[in-house]
């Protein structure tokens, strides 16, 4: 408690200080002359508003930090989460590190890998004040608080070119009935209804299984199972949102590459004008505004998927988490840990909540969105967000063995492995996890 505390002072006047005079900087020179060293990861690499508007915060610190020597390693996301993992298990993690809520953040936290951000609440109480309320939830473990959600991340949404449906005289699904017959319609005259790129596991679990499932089982059904209370994964009810998944495929909504595409290639599909929809989550219109052409974009629409009839799930829901944060190195102390914290501070506070939301990306951050600066595609979204409700996407609550088991089970469900197979390996990785 003692480094904390004088970390903590340390990062207070830093923060007091950041406007001070000339006379009042040679005055902190001691504590800010000596050059320091810090490392953080981060998967802000895409070609997208959000990722352009945080490397922009980097060259900030820099530029007002000349003694300290930043170093930031980014990775696709695709690879960023078990290069994180690898990381944790070797104990040789960076001092900060962009983290998932929920589930990494315990296991992170259980093995002693993170320290809490508690402390700077009480120096910045206005800050945290300012965060949805649950926002902080996903992020607290034991009652303390270990990161602070840099943006809000539904994650499964349809896109659709309405040119592209009017143009071959086919609906707009509200229902999964619909929505078939949408597929069938594509199909028939040479268009790709849906453009998916699978090349990591990840993407169809969190963008289209995940609220498939809730559709089907219903929250209730899902926390009991994780927890193992009461439901397991090898219940009929699970076992028919894997067959409902399997059945969809089977009617060729996907391009047959898509196993062969990442994420962005799966949108360029779409944008080419060569597929009628995709999904994903929140995120994508921050790449679409940045990469469509201005017909795309002016056609280019957001919905939820489809209602599914006999679920007992909310319909005017979808999956999602509050967002990303940072996790701090338990190793950190001292100067270092009060440099990290002011770069915390400057990343997950209002200055980077206002560019997460100005790089068309949702916050769960209490900021008044700028219509008349906002894309149209933008304010359709931050309009949706304010209808529905997001439950939890399926890897922020199962264990890590789990969300290997139903990633990698999906990729073998969708090549035809039965569900019942699959739902029994999902099953016993989560059973073990939690000591059941």
């Amino acid at each position: 408690m003692r480094i904390w505390k004088q970390a903590l002072l340390t990062f207070l006047v830093l923060l007091l200080c950041s406007g001070c005079n000339e006379r009042q900087e040679g005055s902190q020179s001691a504590a800010v002359e000596e050059a320091l060293s810090l490392t953080i990861w981060h998967n802000w690499t895409g070609q997208d508003g959000k990722a352009a508007a945080m490397q922009s915060l980097l060259r900030k610190f820099r530029q007002e930090h000349p003694h300290i020597e930043l170093v930031d390693v980014g990775l696709l996301t695709d690879n960023y989460k078990s290069s994180l993992r690898t990381a944790a298990a070797a104990d040789e993690l960076p001092d900060l590190f962009v983290m998932w809520p929920g589930t990494m953040t315990r296991e992170l936290q259980q093995v002693g890998l993170l320290q809490p951000i508690d402390e700077i609440f009480k120096f910045r109480p206005d800050w945290k004040a300012g965060f949805h309320s649950g926002s902080l939830d996903a992020f607290t473990v034991d009652g303390q608080i270990y990161a602070v959600p840099m943006n809000l991340a539904p994650t499964s949404f349809v896109y659709y070119n309405q040119a592209i449906f009017d143009e071959h005289g086919v609906k707009v699904p509200d229902t999964w009935e619909e929505l078939e017959e949408a597929v069938a319609a594509f199909n028939e005259q040479g268009v790709i209804p849906i453009a998916l790129g699978n090349t990591a596991p990840w993407v169809v679990q969190s963008t289209i299984f995940s609220t498939i499932a809730h559709r089907i089982t219903g929250q209730a059904w899902f926390e009991q199972a994780v927890k193992q209370e009461g439901a397991a994964f090898t219940d009929p009810i699970f076992v028919k949102a894997l067959r409902f998944l399997q059945d969809f495929h089977a009617k060729q909504p996907f391009q047959n590459t898509y196993y062969s595409l990442n994420e962005n290639q799966m949108m360029d599909l779409y944008l080419s004008g060569e597929a009628a929809m995709f999904i994903n989550g929140g995120w994508a219109v921050s790449y679409i505004v940045e990469h469509a052409s201005e017909h795309v974009l002016d056609h280019t629409h957001i919905m939820l998927l489809p209602s599914i009839e006999g679920g007992q799930g909310n319909p005017l829901a979808t999956s999602g988490v509050v967002g990303t944060g940072l996790g701090v190195n338990s190793k950190l102390s001292g100067e270092r840990l009060a440099a990290a914290l002011e770069l915390y501070y400057l990343f997950a506070g209002p200055i980077g909540q206002q560019a997460t939301l100005d790089s068309h990306t949702l916050v769960s951050y209490d900021l008044v969105l700028d219509a008349s600066k906002a894309n149209r595609l933008f304010r359709e979204l931050h309009q949706l967000v304010t209808q529905i409700d997001i439950h939890p996407v399926y890897d922020s609550m199962l264990s890590s063995s789990a969300t290997a088991a139903i990633q990698n089970g999906l990729q073998e469900l969708l090549t035809g492995t039965a569900p019942e197979l699959i739902a029994e390996r999902i099953q016993q990785a989560q059973a073990e996890a939690v000591g059941r």
